[in-house]
């Protein structure tokens, strides 16, 4: 019996379920790379030749094991494109008993897989995806009669689940929660070791020469290209950040500084979500690092956090919500997402750092994505869906599932609350005291109103004036609304002018 067994490209993981029980002597592995996919939103061009090198490569390890493996190039002449075009040009090749499938990790696409399986004469299995932690029907489980989801609470289920960090049932030194020994701001290390990089192989260069002709005009630097695009590749990043960086991640982990776009960030979210590391294995080898004394608990516990906490949480946010949660708007924000998002050319130095290095390396770290370009958007009152559609486009970890929920919940409260008890809004103060970027802006974060103002403050109180309505009776608000309602008609005034003068230049190009 000969069953087409359909990968998707970031399901690139031997242990996904759609290859378990594959039978290399009659069994057909089939991986494409369609036009379709590339341009869904326009994916930044390192983001492409990321996904598509590494797919190749993991084909190539797979043909190493004696597996078949179809696999359809972008540049094939026949190629027609689509996933489902694809499949159907498959099926008539190998004419397959059964097509089997790990379910999508995107709603789109996964109504896709749906659709095929009711479609098609052909058994179809759809199988579930388990490299995740928490399935879905536990997650709802979990959400299930709760007001509100706060992050927190599921991490110490998810803590108690996996046992990491624990020492019986009690959190190994009896706090679940190191913030208060972490997020500190950070100083210029000329000798900070970067990430681990990779040279292109000539296969992930003949990706390269693709995507440099066919996404010509796709925002980013598509050179230099230095991601693992193999599992092997990804091991060794991995091993890198545990040995150089997870000592010092802790304490670092909220700074920015201008020109070190890395610090000690692990830089490992690609390779997580493409499936070359599995999460479970990289906590596991973080909690060593901490059993044998060389990473204190402090950066160990931030580190697993991310992935057990808010990885697998925004994930269960994604699938509760789906598809309704990218339509979203709760703050009614409406303005269009302004060019300075694709050109970085701003005097606000804070987001010509960001926006800059986003262009250049398809990365930036979560601070800068929350409280640099996400809180400028949330403040500026951009339309929550096409700051969604840009952060999808520009980061090459940034899948649907895990994206959306941090740019519509987290960043935009758009979701009116559901992943965050309150906006994160903030001024000027804070990225002056989380980084080094307002010593050299044109704007001075300790100015509140005229041209010299950081534009973070005005538009900050402009933001809790508007939004008084939905915001106001917020009980974590409540402190700032008392302050609001304290100032006087000219200061509110005040800042009404110099909101709307910041608007104009955002909306001009002269901010």
């Amino acid at each position: 019996m000969k069953t087409l067994r359909f990968v998707l490209g970031d399901q690139l993981s031997q242990k996904i379920s759609v290859l378990r029980g594959s039978d290399p002597t009659s069994d057909i592995i089939l991986m494409v790379e369609v036009q379709a996919e590339a341009v869904s939103v326009r994916h930044h061009k390192k983001k492409i030749a990321f996904i598509l090198a590494s797919m190749r490569s993991f084909a190539e390890t797979l043909r190493g094991q004696g597996f078949i493996v179809d696999y359809v190039k972008m540049d094939d002449p026949a190629n027609m494109g689509t996933f489902g075009g694809e499949l159907e040009r498959a099926i008539l090749r190998h004419r397959p008993d059964s097509l089997a499938m790990t379910r999508a990790s995107e709603w789109r696409v996964l109504e896709m897989q749906r659709q095929w399986a009711e479609s098609l004469d052909l058994n179809v299995s759809l199988l579930d995806d388990d490299r995740f932690l928490c399935d879905e029907p536990r997650f709802r489980a979990w959400a299930s009669g709760r007001k509100s989801f706060v992050m927190e609470h599921f991490y110490r289920d998810m803590r108690r689940q996996t046992g990491l960090l624990m020492e019986g049932d009690q959190p190994a030194g009896g706090r679940w929660n190191f913030d208060h020994d972490n997020r500190k701001p950070a100083k210029p290390d000329l000798f900070m070791l970067p990430p681990r990089q990779f040279p292109p192989s000539a296969l992930t260069q003949e990706v390269i020469d693709l995507v440099a002709v066919r996404f010509a005009d796709h925002f980013g630097d598509l050179e230099p290209f230095w991601f693992a695009t193999s599992a092997t590749e990804a091991e060794l990043a991995r091993d890198h950040f545990l040995a150089h960086h997870l000592p010092r991640f802790g304490e670092t982990q909220d700074a920015m500084l201008e020109g070190q776009a890395f610090l000690n960030h692990a830089v490992l979210s690609l390779y997580l979500n493409l499936g070359l590391l599995e999460p479970l294995d990289l906590c596991r080898r973080a909690e060593l690092e901490w059993r044998a004394g060389r990473a204190p608990l402090a950066a160990v516990e931030g580190f697993i956090r991310q992935i057990i906490g808010w990885r697998e949480y925004v994930r269960g946010i994604y699938w509760l919500h789906a598809p309704d949660y990218q339509g979203f708007n709760h703050l009614e924000a409406k303005r269009p997402l302004p060019a300075l998002y694709w050109t970085g050319q701003t005097k606000m130095a804070c987001m010509r750092a960001a926006v800059g290095q986003t262009k250049r390396e398809a990365y930036a770290h979560h601070i800068q994505r929350l409280m640099v370009t996400g809180n400028f958007a949330l403040l500026a009152g951009l339309d929550p869906h096409e700051v969604h559609e840009w952060y999808l486009s520009v980061y090459a970890d940034a899948f649907e599932w895990v994206e959306m929920p941090n740019t519509i919940g987290m960043a935009l409260y758009a979701d009116g609350g559901i992943m965050a008890s309150k906006p994160y809004a903030a001024s000027g103060a804070y990225i002056n005291k989380m980084s080094d970027y307002c010593a050299r802006c044109a704007y001075a974060p300790a100015v509140k109103a005229g041209p010299q103002a950081c534009p973070f403050n005005p538009l900050y109180w402009d933001f809790i004036g508007r939004n008084e309505d939905k915001l106001g009776s917020n009980p974590r608000m409540g402190p700032v609304y008392a302050t609001w309602r304290k100032m006087g008609t000219v200061r509110r005034e005040e800042i009404k002018v110099d909101s709307q003068r910041i608007l104009e230049a955002l909306d001009n190009g002269r901010l």
